[in-house]
């Protein structure tokens, strides 16, 4: 099915009671939290696998002299030791997965140099230790704000690097009211619970070699793809299992280093070869979120009506990659404004390969965006709400198309009501003894695509169902909704639903990512069941007309019949597809929201607590009440991280993230986190998907952060443009806002 039209009428519409949307238990909670849900790690169904263990390079920039790894081959245990002196030939890069150990060349920080392989763990990490290398050192290029002058524009992603619209430089040059600021972002790390892991298998037969990996991945048919491309095999030779997934938040997006090498070491030994990076190895051999600077200008008239908006952004990745980040997309579409300008550069630096993390472009544009509205509201004396009400389109500023559907501002004005955004005092009027009080908001928006998704469905002679597809469950619900919308569709309860994913010998599915998952999978398995539906109609000679299937049967006309009598000895089964169409082209769409907060800014130390915290969002029809209501909130406290502790810090000298495990690096906290909740408007949106739903994992990141940044400003009057507003910055903006005082004077 393509979608080249709005969604007529559905069986999920005349169910308003039905299992779609219901707050139901995850079908695979007791499998997780009795321990009996095998991850990557931890999978038994191959048998005495071999160990590795990673050793990373200790420079930035430079080259290896020697590699002295005798000392390891000797070392109990040990297999093998792969070096770019023995590695197996490998073929292509594609995107980012990349050959390993293809040569003495460093390109940054924690690059994989060599990889040992032992009869057990202890044995593989003692050895790596006695890798001995030996480097000629350059001085790597590490600093983004020292490389901002010479990054290029980016080849182009999904949507272009730049965009312009009408005369921006004329419109900003004669606006009555004009901002020009800058923000910075750092680097962010995913943190994810699972670390990166593969237990690899190859095997050579009469039709040539075959692997296969069970690894922790988020999209299993793109990984399929480009492993097939590095390890030189047809994609059909290539499988991936991931059955169940401790979190990704894109750093899973791609096979990493340990999916190859562990391939390549299981090809060499003849052995499947089991491998997890360690917390630290994740900070520099995994992907991370780059560090952002970016420029906004924004021109509007006394009214506060924008007649000029620029945003630009600076990103940085590794030497010879061409991922950036696309901090100013959103801004193409969120508020109206006849004259445009946004711009992405790229810089190439030693660091560590960035890629997609949570919301990538989203979350980072919308930290600085949102803040810069606010900044124009205070200068203008109109409330941030109203100042975003008045610049609301009428249609996309620079598609020129309609919105498939938008409530931002029916988001804000619920909000508003529900967080007694009535009681806002003025800037820094308002204390609770030694605190500081404040109240800041923030608009969210989100793009809400729709990726190519298969599903089979069967069912059986005993009238259970199972669904087959290479989609994968990153924590988010997966299992679970996919049972609902079968056993919606079928008349079935979520018990007589067997949901098998994350296997690509299975039907393609989009996989886990970019807020598409769920409305691109679950919408290939709603054809797929609406086929089954007509073909056993069909087989039966009943009416498809009014026919509904409920309580394991179906009634149609006068006729009723029971699902385990249509399924026959056989059981009867079933395909359906779906792809973007024409509604892809012809209307903008989004998830959209707003957040609220207020915080607590001690008047002595600086220290900055999050009071509470409110989302309203807009996702088109809920899935599962409860698994949107959970990623809602653990997308706001994303933002509540990205706000007020996370970064990695760079040693700028050696290319290197210093605090490179969770004891310096940051996330929050269950005490981090008091009083916080998400709601969801009604919605429908028949031009997204069969569904009618929308995105939600990506949407509550996005602008959650920019929320607390406008209450610190609320509370005190500092404006802290370098995130994460740490409470050194509030420090250093009340002696610098006191010393402009006594100088006055």
């Amino acid at each position: 099915m393509d979608m080249n039209q709005p969604i007529g009428a559905t069986p999920l519409d005349g169910k308003p009671d039905g299992l779609v949307g219901r707050p139901i238990d995850r079908i695979d909670g007791r499998l997780k939290v009795t321990g009996r849900a095998p991850y990557a790690y931890e999978t038994r169904d191959l048998k005495n696998p071999a160990y590795g263990f990673l050793v990373e390079a200790g420079i930035a920039k430079g080259r290896i002299r020697s590699l002295d790894v005798s000392a390891a081959k000797r070392a109990p245990g040990v297999l093998l030791v792969m070096t770019h002196e023995n590695v197996p030939e490998q073929g292509e890069k594609k995107e980012q997965v990349t050959p390993q150990l293809q040569g003495p060349e460093i390109r940054f920080h924690g690059q994989p140099i060599a990889f040992v392989v032992a009869q057990s763990f202890e044995q593989a990490r003692a050895a790596a230790a006695l890798v001995k290398a030996e480097y000629d050192a350059e001085k790597p290029q590490a600093s983004l704000k020292a490389a901002r002058p010479t990054a290029v524009e980016p080849k182009p992603a999904q949507t272009p690097p730049d965009s312009t619209l009408g005369d921006f430089d004329g419109a900003f040059a004669g606006a009555p009211v004009k901002l020009d600021v800058e923000y910075t972002t750092p680097v962010q790390i995913h943190a994810q619970m699972e670390p990166h892991a593969t237990i690899a298998s190859w095997e050579t037969g009469p039709d040539g070699d075959r692997v296969t990996l069970y690894t922790a991945n988020q999209m299993l048919n793109r990984g399929q793809a480009s492993l097939a491309s590095v390890l030189k095999l047809k994609p059909e030779n290539v499988r991936l299992v991931s059955h169940y997934i401790g979190g990704g938040f894109g750093s899973k997006l791609q096979p990493q280093p340990e999916a190859i090498l562990s391939a390549l070491a299981s090809k060499s030994l003849k052995r499947p070869v089991k491998v997890a990076l360690t917390r630290q190895q994740e900070f520099h051999v995994a992907t991370h979120r780059t560090d952002t600077i970016q420029r906004i200008r924004l021109g509007a008239d006394e009214n506060g009506r924008l007649t000029a908006i620029a945003h630009e952004s600076w990103s940085a990745t590794a030497p010879g990659d061409v991922f950036y980040e696309t901090s100013a997309v959103v801004t193409r579409s969120l508020y109206a404004a006849q004259n445009r300008l946004t711009r992405h550069r790229l810089a190439n630096l030693n660091v560590p390969i960035a890629s997609a993390m949570r919301a990538p472009g989203e979350a980072v544009g919308q930290l600085a965006f949102e803040c810069a509205m606010d900044e124009l509201a205070e200068q203008l004396k109109i409330d941030p709400i109203e100042l975003r009400i008045r610049n609301e389109p009428e249609q996309d500023p620079e598609k020129k198309v309609p919105f498939s559907t938008r409530q931002l501002v029916a988001c804000m004005r619920e909000g508003a009501k529900r967080f007694g955004w009535d009681k806002r005092g003025a800037t820094g009027a308002t204390r609770d003894g030694q605190w500081l009080v404040g109240m800041g908001m923030a608009a969210a928006s989100r793009l809400n695509p729709l990726m190519p998704s298969q599903a089979g469905v069967r069912l059986n002679p005993d009238g259970t169902l199972t669904v087959r597809m290479a989609m994968t469950d990153i924590g988010t619900g997966t299992y679970t909704i996919l049972a609902q919308i079968a056993g919606e569709m079928m008349g079935l309860p979520v018990e007589r639903i067997r949901v098998e994913i994350g296997d690509t010998a299975y039907p393609k599915a989009a996989g886990s990512g970019g807020s598409f998952g769920a409305g691109s999978a679950g919408s290939a398995l709603y054809v797929a069941c609406d086929n089954l539906r007509q073909a056993l109609l069909q087989n039966a000679g009943m009416t498809p007309e009014g026919a509904v299937f409920a309580d394991g049967r179906v009634v149609s006309g006068n006729r009723s019949e029971a699902l385990t009598d249509l399924a026959g000895a056989q059981g009867v089964e079933a395909k359906g597809e779906i792809k973007p169409g024409a509604m892809k082209e012809r209307y903008s769409q989004h998830s959209f929201g707003a957040h609220f907060a207020e915080v607590g800014v001690d008047r002595d130390t600086g220290e900055i607590r999050l009071r509470r915290m409110l989302g309203v969002f807009t996702g088109g029809r809920i899935l599962n009440l409860k698994t949107a209501r959970s990623q809602a909130l653990g997308g706001m406290i994303f933002g509540i991280g990205a706000a007020l502790m996370e970064a990695a810090e760079t040693d700028t000298r050696y290319g290197y993230f210093v605090n490179h495990d969770l004891a310096e690096y940051h996330v929050p906290a269950h005490a981090d986190v008091p009083a916080i909740d998400a709601v969801f408007l009604p919605e429908l949106d028949d031009k997204a998907n069969p569904l009618k739903s929308k995105g939600l994992g990506e949407v509550s990141i996005c602008g959650a952060g920019a929320a607390l940044a406008n209450a610190v400003y609320n509370a005190t009057g500092l404006r802290i443009r370098d995130y994460p507003l740490t409470l050194d910055k509030v420090l250093d903006g009340w002696t610098e806002r006191e010393g402009a005082a006594q100088r006055r004077t």
